[in-house]
Parts: structure tokens; C-alpha cells; sequence
């Protein structure tokens, strides 16, 4: 092969501008830190790449955003729930103080200013919210827990409720003791214009009895909804699969044979009604006293009830009752239905709006509204905790309970010191200081039954509240194992993170020093070829001739 000058230049040339690409290709790595310049450059790395960028992508979303949100969450959670066990704790305390026999007047008083308080206090904690959203309202984060001012709002609330419900209470009968007067205490009852007998009391007129309850949700409910339909109690009825009306039988013509069979709908009463609803409780009947918000049933009712037993080998629970009624009136830190049960907002009836349909509905599933971040691929984990498994109705009527007793005493004190004074009196001749001496003994003996009474009260007290503590001990430990969890997460996040973004480095970064020396070596190379192609090309083969 003829090798010609022009052949020896186009190959030097050629020569030259290929080391002149690896100079510019050295440069521009110098220049980015970067391997390549475009997926072309290299295809294997540019995938690689684009694989390592969106994971270290996703971890930092998780760890930078998302797990800090959760904790966040969490953390707002846990500690509404340790002030929520504080305030419990509280209140036992003043349960054991409460049980003591020897308290005075402002003892009394003073226990009862601090349960109200701390009763507000539990149920304020409730509303407890982290960017605006509550924590503890489940889906409905722009809810608060409670009311936080007074409302009118009809809702028809369904309680679903076991046999386990049903409590007996004692009642102390003491007639109208308390409104007895100096203006009043020899009034016999014989003037219509004065028909109660203050005359008469004596201490044979005080003694104890035993009420069947069950304590509604919330006290202050309506006589009737705005339906037309009263308080209603039904139970589970595993042949129709649904809840049917109460019914007890009952002696229709007096022969003692119980020959008939009524509907059992309640009675709707006030406390200060005649005759008192707590004395006048009929055996086949039930009386619902608004105020209280308190169901009584007689002793039929309660036989009937306690009948039905749960079926061990069946989800459901057979024994179930339901207690429908309506409330309207709203106070400030009331719980909202909507939260705990199958409720419809009735204010509107042209627009009414049912919550929680499928509370009540025999063997439907209940969703538990949990709310869980993504914190992890394919990991998540749950942040709140729902109202019911703290903020419980009964902690509120537990204390209902205990300030209803207490207050019975106090005022029952203020009666004895009352007719104390009316007895040392000088200005009462000998048959009014008798009537008044009689009285006297039985305010004595009903002051001895109430405190009796408020005593065994607060001891159960003590024992109920305590069981309020470990449901939200047993709620703030779940947050806690949660939070545990999640920093666990969260240290294998930044884990991660690092390993990613080393790979991500090794794959696109050049190592600066490395390139530096190929680049000064690439710079030398091709000054060296510019020099030795300048002396080769002076040289052809008109040299030769």
C-alpha cells in the first residue's frame, strides 16, 4: 500500500481530534463531576441512574416528610393521653377521699368542685388536634371531639348495650325533707292551697330501695323526637335476625295467670315529678327520667332482659339491647354522637343526616377508621387513636354518679343543721318543737343513709375509675409501641437514604482527583502530537527529488 503525505496528515489529524474529544470529555467531567453528559454517553449508567434517583427519591419523601408527620402525630397523641391518665388518677384520689367517713361540709364541697373540674378537663383533652385536624375524631378530622359552646341540634341516638348495663342503685326515699321550712313545717297537708304533709314526716317515712337502671350516654334528652316517637328499647331477636320491641307478659283479669303480653315503652318523667320516678317504677313498665338521662325498669322488664344470653358460637352478641331517644339541647364539652353511635341529625328533617348506619346493624362490619401513613414501600403505619378507645361517656357519668351522691349529703346537712336550729328555737311551742324533733330524726336517718350510700359510691368509684386508667394507660402504651416502631422506621430510613445516595453517587460521580490526572495527561498528550505532527508534516517527498 502506497502510504502518501496526504494519508500520513488525514491520520494524524484524525489521531489528534480523537484525543482532542477525550481532552473535551475529561473537561466537561471535570466541569459536572458527573460521568456522563447524556444517556447516549452511557446507557448501562443513564438506567442505573435513573433507577437509584427515584428510590433515593421516595426515602427521602418518607424519611424528610412523611416520618416526621407520623411522629409528629403521635407525639401530640401520646401526650393528650398521658394528661388524659393524669386526670384520671386525679380523680381517683378524690374517689378516696370521698370514701372517707369523717368529711365536713367543705370537704364535701371541695370534692365536688374537683371532680366537675376534672371531669371537664378529661373531655377538653379530647379536642386535642395537629395542623387543624383533631386526632381523635377518626375520617372526620375537621370535627372536634366535643361541642366547645352551647348547641341546639336534635339528634336520634341509638345505644347499643349488653345485660352487663343493667345496674340495681339505691335509692334513699326522703320524701320532701329538704323543702322543709319554718314557714312550712306545720303544714299537715289538709289546705289545698298547701297540699303536702310536712306535719307528718317522721323517720319511718325515710328508707332504702333498690331501682333497676341503665344509664344513657347523656342526660338532658328529649320526652319526644321530632319523629313523634318516644324512648324506645328493644332486643335482639335471633329468629328474625333483628331488634324487636320489649315485651312482658302480664295478669290481664287478676286470676294469676299471666295471660297477656304489652310493649314495654318508657315512660318519660322529670325528677321533682309526684309521685318521685324513682319510687313509682311499675313491675311490667320503664320510666325515663330526662333530666338524668337515666332508663328505670321494673322488675319484669329486668327478668325479660336478662333472659337473652349470648351465643358463644356466634359473632354476634345475642344479648344486645338498644335504647333510642332523642336529645336537643347541647352543652358545652358534650360528647357529639356522631362519634361513638348510629345517629341522625334531625334538625332538619327535610335534610337529615344518619352517622354510623351500620353500628347497629346485626353481623354488618364495622369500620374502624384508622388513619396510617405511608412510611416505607409498602409500609405503613397507623397514627391515631379513636375516640372510643379513651374518651369513653362513662368516665363523664361516673362522676354524674359521684357529684349526684355527694351533693345528696350536703344538701341533706344543710336540712339537719337547718331543723337544728329550729329545735334550739325558743319561739316554737312544745307540739311545734315535737314535729319539728320528728323531723329532725328523719333528716338524721336519711343524712345517715345518704352518706352510707355516697360512701359505697365512691368506693365502686375507685374501682371504676380505675378501670377508666388502664383503658387509657392501655391506649397511651399502643401510641408508645407505635412511636417505638416508627423510629425504628425511621433509623432504617436513614439507612437507606445513605446507601441509596452512595450508589447514586458511585454510578453518576466521577472521582475529581482521578480525572484531574487523566485530563493534565489528555492536555500533554495532545500538545506532545501537535508538536511531533508539526515536524513530521514539514517533511514530503519533494524532499527526495
Amino acid at each position: 500500500m502506497r502510504i502518501t503525505a496526504k494519508v500520513i496528515q488525514n491520520n494524524t489529524l484524525s489521531n489528534i481530534n480523537t484525543n482532542k474529544l477525550l481532552q473535551d470529555k475529561l473537561s466537561t467531567q471535570m466541569a459536572t463531576e458527573k460521568k456522563i453528559n447524556r444517556p447516549s454517553d452511557d446507557p448501562v449508567v443513564a438506567i442505573r441512574a435513573l433507577r437509584l434517583r427515584t428510590n433515593v427519591s421516595q426515602v427521602t419523601q418518607y424519611y424528610e416528610k412523611n416520618a416526621p408527620d407520623a411522629e409528629s402525630w403521635l407525639k401530640i397523641t401520646e401526650d393528650a393521653l398521658t394528661t388524659v391518665s393524669e386526670v384520671i388518677t386525679d380523680m381517683i384520689k378524690q374517689c378516696s377521699s370521698g370514701a372517707n367517713e369523717k368529711l365536713t361540709s367543705e370537704d364535701r364541697n371541695a370534692i365536688l368542685d374537683a371532680l366537675k373540674s376534672l371531669r371537664d378537663e378529661v373531655y377538653a383533652t379530647g379536642n386535642a388536634d395537629y395542623a387543624g385536624r383533631s386526632v381523635f375524631t377518626g375520617y372526620r378530622t375537621e370535627s372536634t371531639l366535643k361541642f366547645t359552646a352551647d348547641t341546639k341540634k336534635s339528634y336520634k341516638i341509638t345505644e347499643e348495650i349488653g345485660t352487663n348495663a343493667i345496674d340495681t342503685i339505691t335509692h334513699v326515699k326522703i320524701g320532701n325533707l329538704n323543702s322543709i321550712n319554718d314557714a312550712n313545717f306545720s303544714d299537715d297537708g289538709t289546705d289545698a292551697s298547701k297540699p303536702i304533709d310536712y306535719a307528718g314526716i317522721t323517720e319511718q317515712n325515710v328508707e332504702e330501695m333498690s331501682v333497676y337502671r341503665i344509664r344513657l350516654s347523656y342526660s338532658d334528652v328529649d320526652r319526644v323526637s321530632k319523629d313523634g316517637m318516644g324512648p324506645q328499647i328493644t332486643y335482639y331477636d335471633e329468629a328474625s335476625n333483628s331488634f324487636v320491641p320489649v315485651k312482658v307478659k302480664y295478669d290481664s283479669n287478676g286470676d294469676g295467670n299471666l295471660d297477656a303480653e304489652s310493649e314495654v315503652i318508657p315512660e318519660v318523667k322529670s325528677v321533682d315529678d309526684i309521685p318521685n320516678p324513682y319510687e313509682s317504677v311499675p313491675k311490667t313498665g320503664a320510666i325515663l327520667i330526662k333530666e338524668t338521662g337515666e332508663l328505670l325498669i321494673g322488675e319484669d322488664v329486668y327478668n325479660e332482659l336478662m333472659s337473652h344470653k349470648d351465643n358463644v358460637n356466634t359473632t354476634y352478641d345475642e344479648s344486645s339491647i338498644h335504647i333510642t331517644y332523642q336529645k336537643t339541647n347541647w352543652e358545652k364539652d358534650d360528647l357529639k354522637p356522631e362519634h361513638y353511635f348510629t345517629c341522625t341529625d334531625m334538625t332538619d328533617l327535610t335534610n337529615q343526616i344518619t352517622y354510623n348506619e351500620n353500628y347497629t346493624i346485626p353481623g354488618a362490619e364495622v369500620e374502624k377508621q384508622v388513619i396510617e401513613y405511608d412510611v416505607g414501600m409498602n409500609q405503613s403505619i397507623r397514627v391515631n387513636t379513636t375516640a372510643d378507645e379513651v374518651f369513653q361517656h362513662a368516665i363523664g357519668r361516673d362522676v354524674d354518679d359521684l357529684v349526684s351522691a355527694m351533693q345528696a349529703v350536703v344538701d341533706m346537712e344543710k336540712t339537719v343543721e337547718k331543723l337544728k336550729g329550729m329545735a334550739e328555737d325558743t319561739k316554737y311551742n312544745e307540739s311545734e318543737k315535737k314535729i319539728i324533733n320528728n323531723q329532725l330524726d328523719a333528716a338524721n336517718k336519711a343524712l345517715t343513709m345518704l352518706s352510707e350510700k355516697a360512701q359505697k359510691v365512691f368506693e365502686s368509684g375507685i374501682t371504676k375509675m380505675q378501670g377508666h386508667l388502664d383503658t387509657a394507660n392501655l391506649a397511651t402504651t399502643n401510641c408508645g409501641t407505635r412511636s417505638k416502631r416508627l423510629e425504628l422506621i425511621q433509623t432504617r430510613l436513614m439507612s437507606q437514604k445513605t446507601s441509596f445516595e452512595t450508589l447514586e453517587s458511585e454510578n453518576e460521580n466521577v472521582d475529581i482527583t482521578e480525572v484531574a490526572i487523566q485530563l493534565s495527561s489528555a492536555k500533554l498528550t495532545y500538545e506532545a502530537a501537535l508538536m511531533a505532527t508539526g515536524k513530521i508534516l514539514q517533511t514530503s517527498l519533494m524532499n527526495y527529488i
